[in-house]
């Protein structure tokens, strides 16, 4: 049958309107017409499939709706078609998959028509539903062989997370020196390191030390500082910002003498640390201090062969720290270990001063040859350059 695009357009505004007033029948009379003749489109196999739907000829609807998709396999109103007659005859799996493919080709179109917006929001709808009953059905399956809260099953817990979705995968992306073969942990077990009970025993005399110090509004600098003999690099805006501010016990390697004879039981505490030992580079031990509503951006540290650790001093209530997929509070007197390799970011929401007290350990899974390699790789970088580079941010 021979058609002029003409009357293929004549056609397809008659079906819409009879869409428009309920007589499917005659909507789906043509659209076939035209589908017939050749000169169908994504659009009109969509719409022959919604007046077949309404005719309850469900073969039919499917069948148009499978060409439409064969002519256009990102029209997210025909994915959309196809997902809810899968859902309805309860292969939620297949469903799912479909739900996807709208949500995922909305993500990658920036400027997706207003009109399919709803379209979008539906297929997240039933992917969030579908989400929550798989997890609801995982959960009480893994309760019943042995799941619980306890400290033992915290990685697998995250295993779930990644799995739902409901968290995303980071891992150690250091700046300057990757050491391979090493495992990727946010947030270290508090047990693995057993001298930090001595630490957090200290925790009212440095705290004291610290108030002394905080007396002296110079004793603080900021933490991430312009140098002269580099360019100039934004560094979401902490160069020399006082927002984030450092006072120094050992810096670059080395002990800051002044500042360490302020504070005798902080310098005693930290004697039973392992802290890093690499000349002219490391450890750095400092009061690190965050202003009321001070946002410290994402960021990576340089090398991962070594750890960060905190011992909260002054902490007021909402501030907040991340580290990858995990945020938690700081709690004073509550040292944490962690990974500063893989993107962290802190938070302090409210009107008062957060410090804590940061130093720097080895790795544990590190050998002793292993460490002293280390070090010496980095002392003979120096030699070779003749300086030294940063290590803060």
């Amino acid at each position: 049958m021979l058609m002029s695009d003409a009357h293929a357009q004549q056609l397809a505004q008659k079906g819409i309107a009879a869409l428009q007033r309920g007589d499917a029948g005659e909507a789906r009379k043509c659209f076939k017409t035209i589908a017939d003749a050749g000169l169908a489109d994504a659009s009109i196999y969509l719409a022959l499939a919604i007046a077949c739907r309404a005719l309850r000829d469900t073969p039919a609807a499917i069948a148009a709706v499978d060409l439409a998709l064969a002519a256009d396999p990102q029209n997210i109103r025909a994915l959309n078609f196809k997902a809810d007659h899968l859902d309805a005859n309860g292969d939620t799996r297949a469903a799912s998959a479909y739900y996807g493919a709208v949500i995922n080709i909305a993500s990658q179109n920036e400027k997706l028509p207003v009109d399919l917006h709803r379209d979008v929001q539906h297929a997240q709808a039933m992917r969030d539903r579908y989400g929550q009953q798989f997890d609801n059905f995982l959960q009480s399956e893994l309760v019943k062989r042995g799941l619980n809260d306890g400290a033992s099953t915290r990685r697998f817990r995250q295993s779930l997370d990644l799995l739902a979705g409901r968290k995303a995968r980071y891992v150690q992306e250091p700046r300057v020196y990757f050491f391979p073969e090493l495992p990727q942990i946010q947030f270290f077990e508090r047990a693995d390191f057993p001298w930090l009970d001595h630490l957090e025993a200290s925790t009212a005399v440095i705290r004291a030390e610290l108030i002394a110090v905080m007396k002296e509004a110079a004793a603080f600098q900021p933490y991430v500082e312009a140098r002269a003999n580099r360019p100039r690099q934004a560094q979401g805006g902490m160069v020399n910002n006082p927002d984030w501010s450092a006072f120094y016990l050992w810096r670059d390697g080395a002990i800051v003498e002044r500042n360490a004879a302020r504070c005798p039981e902080t310098m005693a505490a930290l004697s039973r640390i392992p802290l890093t030992r690499v000349a002219n580079r490391s450890p750095s031990v400092l009061f690190s201090l965050m202003r009321p509503g001070s946002h410290i951006p994402a960021h990576n540290g340089f090398v991962n062969t070594r750890l960060i650790g905190h011992l909260p001093l002054i902490v007021p209530p909402r501030c907040r720290f991340r580290v990858g997929n995990e945020e938690r509070e700081w709690v004073e007197g509550k040292a944490w270990v962690f990974d500063d390799t893989i993107e962290h970011e802190a938070w302090n929401d409210s009107e008062e001063t957060r410090v804590i007290l940061l130093f720097e350990i080895w790795r544990p899974e590190l050998t002793i040859e292993e460490r002293g390699l280390v070090a010496a790789m980095f002392e003979a970088i120096d030699t070779h350059s003749g300086t030294t580079s940063a290590w803060n941010f």
